[in-house]
């Protein structure tokens, strides 16, 4: 099985990412997924069912811990022939 993950950490600052983004782009990058999509205002994860969900949990544990105050995800099952 397949995911795509959309995910946003809280709070925001325009001004230079803060510790919990930097903390969730490094889980991210390090999570050997097949596309990565990172940017200001959301970022969007797609791998194998087991990576992508072992990258979920560190991804939260990390920005958790390095201070955000909210992550909303969005999981999607995606096929060979979804877009």
């Amino acid at each position: 099985m397949r995911l795509r993950v959309e995910f946003t950490t809280e709070p925001f600052d325009l001004e230079e990412a803060p510790a919990h983004a930097v903390a969730a782009r490094e889980v991210i990058q390090k999570a050997q997924l097949d596309a990565v999509d990172v940017g200001p205002f959301g970022n969007t994860v797609e791998g194998e069912a087991d990576r992508v969900l072992a990258a979920v949990g560190a991804l939260l544990r990390d920005s958790l811990e390095a201070g955000a105050t909210r992550v909303s995800l969005q999981v999607n099952v995606i096929g060979e022939d979804t877009p």
